[in-house]
């Protein structure tokens, strides 16, 4: 489903000094694979993630999805395909605080044509009921938890069906008890639909719950 071949990242902060992000890396992501990414602060893994999401344009390299270099289309042409085939999941919940969970959940469709938007809102309860969260629909963010959050969070990057369903970091704020509470949700979600998952996170406790973990340092694959 995605293929990096030979892809590089490097920062220039100034002529002479350069931070080399990701280096000649080389990675085939399978459909239906729930792949973790491990590795610690720097080292190159949530780079990783957004050259995969193509929302960092490579030094070096070719970034495919389907077979399709996503660097030879045009910037609407971009952002049409990450909007029907991909979900992004960020470290922070990104809820606005005037809108209720539902509402929330319901904002990729906020552009779209009303029969559109009239076939999203039952898909909406569905996944909030999915989350756990059916008995929120009508909560606030500040009435809510830091997993609560998330799960709205989660609820909303599915809504669209997306192919393909990118994590940065999504447990990192979160106590012991709800991260393995988020990370029992993202296994059941790659169960029930086979979604292809890729989730990037510093803790290597949690590969058990992928079907393949890759670790990062110094902006290289070590396994």
């Amino acid at each position: 489903m995605i293929q990096l071949d030979k892809v590089s990242k490097t920062y220039w902060m100034s002529k002479e000094n350069a931070i080399h992000a990701v280096l000649e890396t080389t990675l085939e992501i399978n459909r239906g694979e729930f792949l973790i990414i491990t590795g610690r602060s720097g080292s190159g893994k949530t780079t990783l993630l957004n050259l995969i999401a193509g929302l960092t344009r490579p030094s070096s390299g070719r970034v495919l999805l389907e077979g399709q270099n996503m660097w030879s289309l045009t910037d609407l042409q971009q952002s049409q395909l990450r909007n029907r085939k991909i979900g992004f999941i960020f470290q922070f919940p990104s809820l606005l605080p005037s809108l209720t969970a539902l509402e929330n959940v319901l904002l990729p469709t906020i552009f779209s044509i009303d029969h559109v938007k009239e076939a999203g809102n039952p898909r909406a309860r569905e996944l909030m009921e999915k989350v756990g969260l059916i008995d929120k629909l009508n909560a606030y963010p500040r009435q809510l938890s830091a997993g609560q959050q998330q799960r709205v969070v989660v609820a909303r990057a599915l809504l669209n069906q997306p192919e393909l369903l990118l994590a940065d970091e999504p447990t990192s704020d979160l106590d012991e008890q709800t991260e393995t509470e988020i990370m029992e949700m993202f296994r059941q979600v790659h169960l029930d639909s086979g979604i292809t998952i890729v989730l990037v996170t510093h803790s290597t406790q949690l590969v058990s719950y992928g079907t393949r973990s890759i670790h990062m340092a110094g902006g290289l694959i070590e396994n």
